[in-house]
This record gives structure tokens, C-alpha cells and sequence, in this order.
């Protein structure tokens, strides 16, 4: 496994493209893998599959990737990164991987689709059975809570009070919505950031290099890990 970050330059038009199209994005990071490699939508894997996610800052805009395979992003710095001064930069995943144990301490990033389904049991509109809805910024977090137990961690703490709450914060979030051939998507995200610690390694294995939630194609589920 791989992770990659790319240095975009926001003055650029296909780097705007790329901020107000998911499906722009999804079609150049699949465009910087060889024919041969099996990078397609597909369910995650041990191996892991591609996702990515674009990172704004205040005066820098990042794209980042997950990969089973070693990627070339020539193109996407000569469309809309910094071909003269910067390129990307690739590195092995798998060091960090196999050394996550439990009760390690992390600091994360995460930009999702946290959405609610909507309930079998509706039975006069049999159309809406299936369908999700988005939810405020309390659902949100309250999603975070529900995948990280199925996901191998658990929030940090941090103390408020006489309680305490989840070092959790939600930095971005966005609706957006994108032409996908003729088909109009509309997707809600959020990116969240904060501390975790590791309750099970291979279960958060999975989800590093499978991702977390839906839209994965889209520039959701690709949770990242730092030093604590």
C-alpha cells in the first residue's frame, strides 16, 4: 500500500474543477495507475483500494491517495499542481500498518458521508425504502462514534466539565452536487479531526486502506493518521 500527497495550486482550473467536481477528481487519480492495475470501484480488500481526499487549508490546497500499487501523478501536477517548483510524493503505507497496536494513540483526519438510511418498515412510499438523508452536525458526530466501534478504535476524551466529550471536531463541511454522466449526484460531507486510540489493529487496517462509510469514489472514507 502507498500514500501519496499532491500539492494542487487553487489559482489553476483544473485544480477548481477538481474542488467543485468529485467526479473529476475520481477520474484523474484512476487515470495515474497502468492499465493492468485492478484500481477500479471496487469492494475493499485486504489489499486495499484507491481512495483519496482533498485537504483546503488557508493557504494550501493538498490532494491525498491511497493505493495498492504505486501511482504516477505526472498529469495531475501538470494540469493543476506546481509543475515548475513541486511534485508529489509517494511513500510506503505498510510500515505504519503492520506497526498499529492497541491502545495506541493517534491524531486523525477523516472526510465522509455520514448519512442515515431510511427505514424498511416504510411501507406507504415503497420509493423511499433504501434512500439516504443527510444529517446536522450532532448526527454527524454520532455517526463518527457508530464506525469507529465497527472500525478497530474509539474516540479520545476530552474533559468539559463534570463530563466528557469526544476530542472530536468537525473543521469542514459541504454539499455538494456533481453531473455523473447523466445523473445528478448530490453528496453531503464532513471532515473530521481529532484524537483516536487503537481497540483493534486489523479491524482499523481495513479501514485505512478500505476507507470508512460510503461515496468512497468520490473523496470519502480515507481516514489518515499522525503522531498523537
Amino acid at each position: 500500500m502507498y500514500l501519496s500527497r499532491i500539492p494542487l495550486n487553487p489559482a489553476r482550473a483544473a485544480t477548481r474543477r477538481f474542488l467543485t467536481s468529485p467526479q473529476a477528481t475520481h477520474a484523474a487519480v484512476l487515470s495515474s495507475f497502468a492499465p493492468s492495475d485492478d484500481t477500479s470501484d471496487h469492494p475493499a480488500t485486504d489489499e486495499g483500494r484507491v481512495l483519496w481526499r482533498i485537504d483546503r487549508a488557508e493557504n494550501s490546497v493538498n490532494l491525498y491517495a491511497v493505493s495498492p500499487t504505486r501511482p504516477d501523478f505526472t498529469h495531475i501536477i501538470e494540469q493543476a499542481g506546481w509543475p515548475t517548483t513541486s511534485t508529489w510524493a509517494t511513500r510506503d503505507y505498510r510500515g505504519l500498518l503492520d506497526d498499529l497496536v492497541a491502545g495506541q494513540r493517534w491524531h486523525f483526519r477523516l472526510t465522509a458521508n455520514p448519512v442515515r438510511r431510511a427505514m424498511d418498515r416504510v411501507i406507504n412510499n415503497p420509493a423511499e425504502r433504501g434512500r439516504t438523508t443527510g444529517l446536522d452536525a450532532d448526527g454527524q458526530l454520532q455517526w463518527l462514534q457508530r464506525k469507529a466501534t465497527d472500525h478497530g478504535f474509539e474516540l479520545g476524551q476530552c474533559a468539559s466539565g463534570d463530563s466528557k466529550e469526544p476530542d472530536v471536531i468537525i473543521t469542514d463541511r459541504r454539499s455538494v452536487t456533481f453531473q455523473r454522466h447523466s445523473h445528478t449526484v448530490s453528496l453531503s460531507t464532513a471532515t473530521f479531526e481529532g484524537t483516536l486510540q487503537v481497540t483493534d489493529p486489523q479491524r482499523l487496517r481495513a479501514a485505512l486502506v478500505g476507507g470508512i462509510g460510503r461515496a468512497k469514489g468520490y473523496g470519502c472514507g480515507l481516514i489518515t493518521l499522525a503522531p498523537a
